[in-house]
């Protein structure tokens, strides 16, 4: 990743908000190991303002799309307050093994963390209590043992549609925590994200083009990549 190959990445500017189509394989933060994160290469996203804009939220390492991020401050506040009020909508694309029991559900199961004292925790199914965790569903399209799917969380807990799809014994491709172990890069998407941040304006609408890296499955399981039109929006600020 260089500073320019994050501007090619740029799907909407505004004067609040930047959406970046974040690549699959890299943090968007650096963790206790170093290395390369996007953080880094934040400052080619200043356009003249003084500071450089920082994280709304978070994507997993190797989930790609829709990554948004504060321009300042105050819009961080406002984003956060979003966020946490689940007002943002989100669209995610994933390649699973198996087929969901129906081609439309809705898998309402609470999560907690697993071995949260250590550096090797992951979430599971609460047994009991727990936070809530809801996920809408859409079977897109399927072919030799595998499904795309269309995912709406309707919360925003960690690792959520990972974990509620291999509940359901659809593991996302690729996924080295909850699925098979594969070399593969996980097959998860943001696709879209919907968020109302101006309150006389219509909600903004930013969608991610289908990564590289699953086409191939994509279009097996149905999807036509020729019509994919999600250009960056022309929208700037």
């Amino acid at each position: 990743m260089t500073p320019d190959q994050l501007l090619a990445r740029l799907l909407y500017r505004d004067a609040l908000m930047l959406v970046i189509d974040k690549p699959a394989g890299i943090p968007v933060h650096k963790g206790t190991g170093g290395g390369e994160n996007l953080e880094q290469y934040f400052d080619a996203l200043r356009f003249g303002l003084p500071r450089t804009p920082a994280l709304a939220h978070r994507l997993d390492r190797d989930t790609s799309g829709c990554l948004v991020l504060g321009r300042h401050r105050q819009a961080l506040a406002k984003l956060a307050k979003l966020f946490e009020n689940n007002r943002v909508k989100k669209t995610y694309w994933a390649i699973v093994s198996g087929k969901p029991p129906e081609p439309e559900g809705i898998i309402d199961l609470p999560l907690e963390k697993q071995n949260k004292d250590t550096s090797r925790w992951h979430m599971k199914v609460a047994e009991s209590g727990g936070l809530p965790a809801v996920t809408h569903y859409k079977v897109m399209g399927e072919a030799d043992g595998i499904s795309w799917l269309e995912l709406y969380p309707q919360t925003g807990r960690t690792h959520q549609l990972r974990v509620h799809l291999a509940t359901i014994s659809c593991p996302i491709l690729g996924d080295k925590i909850y699925g098979q172990r594969a070399s593969t890069l996980m097959q998860l998407h943001a696709r879209a994200i919907e968020i109302p941040l101006y309150p006389k304006k219509d909600p903004i609408n930013v969608c991610a083009p289908a990564p590289e890296h699953m086409l191939e499955l994509l279009e097996k399981c149905g999807f036509n990549s020729a019509s994919d039109d999600t250009a960056p929006s022309a929208h700037r600020a």
